[in-house]
């Protein structure tokens, strides 16, 4: 079955940077475009990144553009995001999800996602 597996989070404080791996297994992985989601206590899930199936698009929320990074890399069926200047704003459970599909469109909804991994906590100390 499809399993996708975050790592990576942990506590840190205002300022310093985490890297996030989402590891997918169970299916072709460079079919699926990709994306980052986070969720704090009392709020919706919110977008962060997405990227394309072979990463020729990627677009970011405007609460993280020029602080985090999202990339892959399909031949180890894994994607990333790396988070600098992180802020305390930032804290919540930070979750991957895949979406099939046969263009190289990429996905900003939370419906548009068909799997999902179970988070990894971030926190951000002031």
């Amino acid at each position: 079955q499809v399993q996708l597996v975050e790592s990576g989070g942990g506590l840190v404080q205002a300022g310093d940077s985490l890297r996030l791996s989402c590891a997918a297994s169970g299916l072709i992985f460079s079919s699926y475009a990709m994306g980052w989601f986070r969720q704090a206590p009392g709020k919706e899930r919110a977008f962060l990144a997405a990227i394309s199936r072979s990463d020729h698009s990627i677009v970011y929320a405007d609460s993280v553009k020029g602080r985090f990074t999202i990339s892959r890399d399909n031949a180890k069926s894994m994607m990333y995001l790396q988070m600098n200047s992180l802020k305390p704003e930032d804290t919540a459970v930070y979750y991957c999800a895949a979406a099939s599909t046969y263009t190289m469109w990429l996905f900003t909804k939370t419906i548009d996602y068909s799997y999902w991994g179970q988070g990894t906590q971030v926190t951000v100390s002031s």
